[in-house]
């Protein structure tokens, strides 16, 4: 192949990957940027004298490993603040059996006593953040919220799956004695709770207020904390303390940049996002050896994307249908369909983008937003670079081609100083002389050594004049 639209071709892919990546850069701090919140309340309370201190905690969506660490270091700040309570806002839709309970774990073991508070109105703690709600110190709901439907879920690739009868029963009765035995310790009704579990049933505020699954129903943190103070708890080791809160001065635990980072990965745009950007840097490497740039981004890229994959649930079969498209898009750029293999892709890769985070607990996935600006482009830039590399293979010249060259005589097209351009055997070929040789002059080749020609002045011809004699 001719050497120069060799390294052309091979410095298109790159750039062209290089784009893609620095343009899927803006869609991923757009998607970052709710967790880039400026940190300017600290890492904790203030250790200085003053009112009684509350340490707030929010729990805000599925509760999650990075969630749950976030929640022990908080409760760990309270405690090494000497805080008076610890202020836990509940805005879940449920999450992971492990995650729950060492979240529980922490509010059980915590000398601080904890108030969990289902906040604001319109919020909801349930499946897992009811059994949180229900092992706290305090458990407390605003107007219009609910919590309950707390019936195991069996996840199998980020859906639910069927599981038979004895193994239902088992993790059902497994759950329902666990929350018995939290709530039964906090003075709840135990009866009335397991419902949740084994009927799946749920309860609006003034229900759980009312059926003595929870201790109050406040407007606002302000409004609890004003109900909570002189108010006598027993803690779950049966020690009783009075709560002194009045003046109390509420600050917020921030989420560290540990916790943030994993919390940007866990999201399923960012998710699918990286998995397509790496899926296109290590297919532009396979396609063009030696590029270097694309598969090391590409390959970061598909490690961040398996990092959050370990905390939320990944559909295999979405793996699977995105796998499928970027082999049709492969096919399509050899096979003449009319771009039918093309669309073929494009379906199968948006549908798997569409079902590649989708848990049932808390609904989330890909927005068809990013879904389309990704898997479009993809499909094209694919198909772009197969064709590029089926031209680069095609043109590539034959074993021992090269030493066919030696002896040929050929033209230069650039002048050689040093090194230049000529044209031999139909191609133009980077050429290096020990002499200098202008444009336009003839050249032998006397030796070929990898991508270069070793050329010298072709020699002069002797001219036979015929005419009249001198």
């Amino acid at each position: 192949m001719n050497p120069a639209r060799r390294k052309s071709l091979a410095k298109l892919a790159s750039a062209l990957f290089s784009v893609l990546f620095l343009a899927s850069l803006p869609a991923l701090l757009l998607i970052a940027a709710p967790a880039r919140e400026a940190a300017a309340a600290g890492q904790g309370p203030s250790t200085a004298a003053g009112p009684p201190r509350v340490v707030e905690i929010p729990i805000d969506g599925a509760i999650q490993p990075f969630l749950a660490d976030y929640v022990d270091e908080g409760l760990a700040n309270a405690a090494s603040e000497h805080a008076s309570l610890v202020l836990l806002t509940l805005n879940t839709p449920g999450g992971l059996d492990t995650a729950m309970r060492d979240i529980i774990q922490h509010i059980i073991s915590s000398p601080v006593p904890v108030a969990a508070y289902v906040s604001p109105s319109g919020s909801r703690a349930a499946s897992a953040g009811f059994y949180i709600l229900l092992s706290a110190d305090v458990a407390a709901m605003a107007p219009g919220t609910d919590t309950g439907a707390s019936s195991p879920i069996f996840l199998i690739g980020g859906t639910a799956a069927q599981v038979d009868d004895t193994l239902k029963k088992k993790a059902m009765n497994e759950a329902a004695v666990y929350l018995r035995s939290i709530s039964g310790k906090r003075s709840r009704n135990v009866d009335l709770a397991e419902k949740a579990v084994t009927e799946a049933k749920a309860f609006s505020d003034t229900e759980a207020l009312n059926g003595k699954l929870i201790d109050l129903i406040a407007s606002s943190p302000a409004d609890l904390l004003a109900k909570l103070d002189g108010r006598t708890i027993t803690r779950f080791d049966g020690t009783t303390l009075t709560l002194h809160l009045q003046g109390a001065a509420i600050s917020g635990y921030q989420e560290s940049s540990k916790q943030k980072f994993l919390g940007w990965l866990a999201d399923p745009d960012v998710m699918f996002i990286l998995l397509i950007v790496g899926l296109i840097g290590l297919y532009v490497e396979f396609t063009h050896p030696g590029l270097i740039l694309p598969g090391t981004l590409g390959g970061l890229a598909i490690l961040l994307f398996l990092v959050g994959s370990q905390v939320v649930p990944i559909s295999l079969f979405a793996i699977l249908l995105i796998a499928g498209a970027v082999a049709l898009f492969a096919i399509e750029a050899k096979v003449t369909s009319h771009g039918v293999l093309a669309t073929a892709g494009v379906l199968a890769m948006l549908a798997g983008a569409l079902i590649l985070v989708r848990s049932p607990i808390t609904g989330a996935g890909v927005s068809l937003g990013v879904a389309l600006g990704f898997t479009i482009p993809f499909a094209v830039f694919a198909v772009l670079i197969m064709r590029l590399a089926m031209r680069t293979f095609a043109m590539k010249q034959k074993t021992g081609a090269k030493n066919e060259l030696v002896g040929q005589t050929g033209e230069v097209r650039e002048t050689v100083e040093g090194t230049g351009m000529v044209f031999v055997g139909g191609e133009l070929w980077r050429a290096r002389s020990a002499s200098r040789i202008p444009a336009g002059a003839k050249v032998r080749v006397v030796r070929v050594d990898g991508l270069m020609l070793e050329v010298e002045p072709a020699p002069v011809e002797a001219e036979t004049h015929v005419g009249a004699a001198p």
